[in-house]
């Protein structure tokens, strides 16, 4: 049996693209709530319009800020009485050699694919614990899982949220709230340098990629599940992809 998605209220982190925007669609369509969060005002502005401003809120938000986060929480709840879901998205990609890498850009990737996760779910925890419900979930990569070795610095980050993630999942769920992973793998989308229809068509043509779309129904699955149920980690790949 699957569990309801209307009404409920859903922060979307990293809305104004790719994954976010795809899965904020998605759910849009199940008639949830949303509140639109990224750095993008325009991008964001334009998504509120697509989706109708009666469902939608804009909080234009820097994930490394605390005190942006912090509002963007309090701005839902003062807007929509209540968070249901945080769906923690933002993230930035860097591939290469550790030796021809730039530190100061590593910090940068941790910041926001590690702390631009830390921050937001805890400013949505104490409301989710007093009403006894919630769903947390994040946008990790098989990279989590697998030591890809051109991506080590953000393989690092998105390992880092996997131990995150199985271990708030244990601390919170004595006050119902259920926390998961998404785990994809090549998205052909802007993160990863798809920004032409045709590149990205190609791409799932080959069965070499997958379409941000994919993964929001994924998370549009992993929400919709009874509330007896957690989806800890879904692994989402392209059928040709050979890690």
């Amino acid at each position: 049996m699957k569990q309801p998605l209307a009404n409920k209220v859903v922060i979307i982190t990293g809305a104004s693209s790719g994954i976010g925007a795809a899965t904020a669609r998605a759910l849009a369509q199940h008639g949830c709530k949303l509140t639109l969060a990224a750095r993008s005002v325009e991008r964001l502005e334009a998504l509120a319009e697509e989706l109708g401003r009666a469902q939608t809120l804009v909080a234009p938000t820097d994930v490394t800020d605390a005190a942006q986060v912090a509002a963007m929480v309090e701005r839902t709840i003062a807007h929509f009485g209540r968070v249901d879901v945080l769906f923690a998205n933002a993230g930035i990609y860097i591939p290469g050699q550790v030796a021809e890498g730039d530190p100061d850009a590593w910090a940068r990737l941790m910041d926001i694919n590690i702390d631009g996760v830390l921050r937001p779910v805890h400013a949505v925890l104490a409301h989710m614990m007093a009403q006894k419900a919630g769903d947390i979930l994040v946008t990790s990569s098989i990279s989590g899982f697998v030591d890809i070795h051109w991506e080590p610095v953000y393989s690092a980050s998105k390992h880092a949220i996997q131990s995150f993630v199985h271990t708030l999942r244990r601390q919170v769920a004595q006050h119902g709230i259920r926390v998961g992973a998404v785990a994809p793998g090549l998205v052909a989308n802007e993160l990863w340098g798809f920004t032409e229809p045709e590149r990205i068509a190609e791409m799932v043509e080959k069965h070499a990629g997958i379409t941000s779309e994919d993964v929001a129904e994924a998370v549009v699955f992993m929400l919709s599940r009874p509330s007896h149920v957690t989806i800890r980690d879904l692994v989402i790949l392209p059928q040709q992809q050979d890690i």
